[in-house]
């Protein structure tokens, strides 16, 4: 099982280390490929609390840092940022670092079900303890539903023709494996597009199933609460719906006012909190990317508290 490559790593870094003694929140730690260069930089006075809603990443991570006192890592998702720092006795972090693509190991571990390169459970679930898997989905959902999941999480085209096909196909067999509705969709795609679209469905499932936009959209407000002035929040992102979920989330925290404008007296009391370090989304190198195929599509933002 080949661990997960850091990415951005050297740029991350750089934006998010202002103090070595500090502490510092790894959202989504994983296999700790970011967490562990982090604290290579830190002093050995410093806190890095880390999460993962994957239990194997989480194991992983307990056995690998178990015997480094700075490191505090917990089983659940970046959502319950404040409540772990309150089990730790943190008011406020010096940076926040939140890497959002699915782990090298998640994609290639057989079992995980996330790559449909491989045959495995039709799951997709981050954590498998909780929620409904993309087979329930599929095999229960209507038709309409089905689409608007494509549509919205996925960017699909032809969304409806993927969905009714789905349906047509379930009705004779459960749909229950990552092969089974591979093969049923290529039955309607053309060959030369296969990969593209599969990743969009995978990932239009994928995205539903765990809820992640939402959970982003609340990660990011609670993260520009936990940190101190000066702290930075540092978040890389895979695909459009993420960045722009960030880019827009920064965007809002930037602003001192959203009254209409036709109002003549700002009666809203927004506070500007950051300050964007980023104006256009920091990207992978070409050497990187022959190095790492998977960082291709990854942009990386940053924003400091003000």
């Amino acid at each position: 099982m080949s661990l997960h490559v850091p990415v951005l790593l050297n740029e991350s870094l750089k934006y998010l280390i202002t103090d070595k003694s500090g502490i510092y929140f790894d959202a989504t730690i994983g296999y700790g490929g970011h967490a562990a260069e982090i604290l290579k930089t830190l002093n050995s006075n410093a806190t890095l609390v880390g999460t993962d809603k994957d239990e194997k990443a989480y194991k992983h991570c307990k056995e690998k840092f178990k015997n480094d006192s700075r490191v505090k890592i917990f089983n659940t998702g970046f959502t319950e940022i404040k409540r772990v720092s309150m089990i730790q006795f943190i008011n406020a972090y010096d940076g926040i670092f939140a890497d959002l693509g699915v782990s090298s190991v998640q994609l290639d571990d057989g079992l995980s079900g996330f790559s449909y390169r491989t045959d495995s459970p039709l799951d997709l679930r981050m954590d498998k303890t909780k929620g409904k898997p993309a087979s329930y989905v599929i095999n229960n959902y209507p038709l309409e539903k089905l689409t608007e999941i494509l549509k919205k999480f996925g960017e699909v085209r032809n969304a409806h023709r993927i969905a009714a096909k789905i349906v047509e196909a379930r009705a004779s067999k459960k749909i229950t494996s990552t092969l089974q509705l591979r093969a049923i969709i290529e039955e309607i795609i053309p060959k030369y597009k296969s990969y593209k679209i599969l990743s969009k469905i995978f990932q239009a499932f994928r995205i539903y199933v765990n809820n992640e936009l939402d959970e982003l959209k609340q990660f990011l407000t609670d993260a520009v609460d936990m940190l101190k002035p000066g702290g930075r929040l540092v978040v890389i992102s895979y695909h459009s719906l993420e960045d722009r979920i960030v880019k827009e989330t920064f965007k809002y925290e930037t602003l001192s006012c959203v009254c209409p404008p036709e109002t003549p007296v700002c009666v809203c009391d927004k506070q500007k909190r950051l300050k964007i370090l980023t104006k256009k989304p920091v990207t992978p190198s070409e050497e990187e990317i022959k190095i790492n195929k998977r960082a291709r599509s990854a942009k990386l933002r940053v924003a400091e508290r003000i």
